[in-house]
């Protein structure tokens, strides 16, 4: 193998991990989520911009109100997992740039003036830490639940406000009994990569 990355690590990380659908009831803890963010939180994004914020369900009030938003199918994942996670992309981010960027402060203003582009960014950098977020559950021991189907626009004024766009909730924990359908098949090497 090409890879300096240890086999079993690769395994808990791709190979041999899966999006969750059934949770044993083993909790998920404040420091498993900390030690999660402490790590993913050095992914790369553009300008180091930390546009992704994360808002952890854990009381049964707000599990109830988040579950009402979800697709049917959804439901009883949502509401039977150890921790939900709604990830979402603050548009505002571009206010932490002087700090996250010294390299060249500026970039504020010059880059980021209009809110357009920043909705544009934010989702894109948003997205890039929700998926190391996700690898992140998986170093932990942990499996994540990534779902879309949800009316993402009732998230927002349930749980967030207009200066944050949700992009999808996150059931987290030690995966349960069948909870994973059987793994489906993945585009070769040759129908993905092209050189020029």
């Amino acid at each position: 193998m090409s890879l300096v990355l240890d086999p079993a690590a690769q395994d808990l990380l791709f190979r041999e991990a899966r999006t969750a659908n059934t949770f044993t009831d083993e909790p998920v803890t404040d420091e498993q989520v900390q030690a999660i963010y402490d790590l993913v939180k050095y992914g790369p994004t553009a300008f180091n911009q930390t546009p992704l914020r994360i808002t952890l369900v854990r009381s049964a009030e707000a599990r109830e109100r988040l579950v009402a938003h979800m697709a049917e199918g959804n439901r009883a994942k949502t509401a039977t997992a150890p921790l939900v996670a709604i990830l979402s992309a603050d548009n505002e981010f571009h206010e932490e740039l002087p700090t996250l960027f010294p390299a060249f402060p500026q970039a504020k203003d010059a880059f980021f003036g209009e809110r357009v582009v920043r909705e544009n960014s934010a989702a894109l950098n948003a997205a890039l830490q929700a998926a190391y977020f996700i690898i992140g559950v998986r170093a932990a021991g942990l499996a994540a639940g990534p779902m879309t189907g949800v009316d993402l626009e009732g998230v927002r004024k349930e749980f967030l406000d207009d200066d944050h766009t949700p992009l999808m909730v996150v059931n987290i924990g030690r995966p349960g009994e069948n909870a994973s359908y059987p793994r489906s098949p993945r585009l070769a090497y040759e129908q993905v990569v092209t050189t020029v």
